[in-house]
């Protein structure tokens, strides 16, 4: 049982695109202040499942999904400004989004939308969210180049940087590290590891071993359906609550 007050809760999510169902009757909580990290093969529904808890499936034609997902006791469906609740999560999907727009202009963008205009401010939150996204050393010197001529990787650090341009109270990462050198992504993880401080981290991997090392604990989906959700030394264990779960993070199949 996962213990501390929910602040993400699933109850009986199915989502569909068209006839096509993609998850069924997913339940679980999130507490506030930790890392849930979420494995299974490709076509499980993992990224789905990111895209209900910030209504970004709203975008995609003919997908809905019934049941509630609820932040803090409130369901998502209830916010009329879907941008409302965006502005509370904070989103990175596996391949980088740019602005066309220069690096500094990139970060300070959300910021100045909700009315930050001080420039030693927005100084501050674009020097702040560069570090943390472990970029800063190698752009603080041409913040006024446009980010869409930096490499894919840096691209995608950038747009880590810009999810975090609000301080969200949910980061949602979707293999963010698809497109960062290894040596990177451990110093990024090593960020995580301090900003579920501050935030609750929902994170979506390919890497089993990332979710180990980062995840307090651990969700698997398969076929749309959740076979586990444990502390992650469990579902890491000799005997997880599923042998499926066992087999899956041993490589047996996936």
């Amino acid at each position: 049982m996962i213990q501390g007050k929910p602040h993400i809760e699933f109850r009986d999510v199915c989502a569909f695109y068209g006839a096509k169902q993609v998850l069924r009757n997913v339940t679980f909580t999130v507490p506030r202040h930790t890392v849930i990290g979420v494995i299974g093969p490709a076509n499980s529904g993992k990224t789905t499942m990111l895209k209900t808890i910030n209504r970004t499936l709203d975008f995609i034609g003919g997908a809905r999904f019934t049941g509630q997902v609820l932040i803090d006791g409130e369901s998502v469906a209830d916010f009329r400004d879907p941008n409302e609740l965006r502005r509370r999560i904070g989103m990175v999907f596996p391949l980088p989004v740019g602005l066309p727009l220069t690096i500094y202009e990139n970060v300070a963008y959300a910021p100045r939308r909700r009315g930050v205009t001080a420039k030693g401010e927005l100084d501050e939150i674009v020097e702040r969210c560069l570090r943390q996204s472990v970029l800063w050393d190698e752009v603080k010197d041409r913040l006024q180049m446009l980010g869409t001529r930096l490499s894919g990787g840096q691209q995608q650090r950038l747009t880590l940087a810009r999810a975090l341009s609000l301080s969200p109270e949910i980061l949602c990462l979707d293999e963010f590290s698809i497109a960062i050198d290894p040596v990177t992504t451990m110093r990024i993880e090593d960020v995580l590891k301090e900003l579920r401080k501050s935030m609750t981290i929902v994170l979506v991997t390919n890497l089993v071993q990332q979710a180990r090392r980062l995840a307090d604990n651990t969700l698997f989906l398969w076929r749309g359906d959740l076979i586990e959700l444990s502390p992650t030394e469990v579902a890491f264990s000799d005997k997880p609550n599923d042998k499926r779960t066992y087999d899956y993070v041993n490589g047996i199949f996936g």
